[in-house]
């Protein structure tokens, strides 16, 4: 049974969603913000399970057959031409994808699929019976490979489409909420066990703050409030400004935000609150 890690806090939802698509022989398909931990949960999962990750992550240009197998056609083409031997058997330029060696493990593996939403519409469709039946046909070799342990899925999305609803059937879908601050407090001891509380207890209620501004555009995340944190620690200066309440600036918000719009949207607040003070 999935539980929180040393390296990763998991909620109890999220620990039961894992552990019910592992008895289930569902994909398991995460949404939730960027930076949530929704990649990190599947190399957490292996670990925890002491078992083989294979990740592939998605592009917008991927296709579903790359994740079975590619047949390399430029390099048998100028094989021919060079007189190499290798030609005569058409094996030798099949390249297989992340489900392939997934299904060759003789141990149950974790095949990530990351990202998915990147894709265009119809990629997850293209592999649903793959998935149903965790099998494939090479029609180049009229090889059927069938997976010998059946993968344990993870499957991530940002929301940046919808997808099918064919494929949301075969899916155990959780979603990862944004962490409380006691949630967030567990996360950041495990990544800066070390930090002060006073600074630990400002920088939260000043990364919740700025989540809550009205019109931002991209909220700050978990990882970014880890990454700030940490020059946070590593900067006097910085510690002495966040705990000033007369202060408007936040130290080192760069870490925090990533768009210039963001930027001068907090510029203008903290304008306005000088002028009314």
């Amino acid at each position: 049974m999935f539980k929180s890690t040393d390296n990763y806090i998991a909620s109890s939802d999220l620990t039961m969603a894992v552990n019910a698509a592992i008895a289930l022989e569902k994909p398991l398909l995460i949404k939730g913000e960027p930076g949530t931990g929704k990649t990190q949960l599947a190399e957490e999962l292996a670990k925890f399970l002491n078992c083989k990750l294979y990740q592939w992550h998605i592009k917008s240009t991927t296709k579903a057959q790359q994740g079975l197998y590619e047949y390399d056609a430029v390099s048998r083409l100028r094989d021919s031409q060079l007189g190499d031997a290798r030609v005569h058997d058409i094996s030798n330029y099949i390249v297989k994808g992340k489900l392939w060696q997934a299904f060759e493990e003789e141990q149950r593996p974790i095949l990530l699929i990351d990202e998915i939403d990147k894709a265009d519409i119809e990629f997850p469709n293209d592999l649903l019976q793959e998935l149903d039946k965790m099998e494939f046909h090479v029609y180049e070799t009229q090889q059927v490979i069938k997976a010998k342990q059946r993968p344990i899925i993870i499957i991530t999305s940002n929301n940046e489409k919808e997808l099918p609803d064919a494929f949301l059937r075969r899916c155990f879908f959780h979603y990862i909420k944004f962490p409380t601050k006691v949630e967030m407090e567990k996360i950041i001891d495990v990544h800066h066990p070390d930090v002060k509380q006073e600074l630990l207890k400002q920088s939260l209620e000043v990364f919740f703050d700025l989540r809550e501004v009205n019109g931002i555009k991209k909220k700050p995340s978990t990882s970014e409030l880890i990454d700030w944190i940490k020059l946070l620690i590593s900067d006097d200066i910085s510690q002495a400004s966040l705990l000033d309440k007369n202060s408007d600036v936040i130290p080192l918000f760069g870490a925090l935000l990533k768009n210039e719009q963001d930027v001068s949207l907090l510029e203008k607040l903290a304008f306005m609150s000088r002028r009314n003070r």
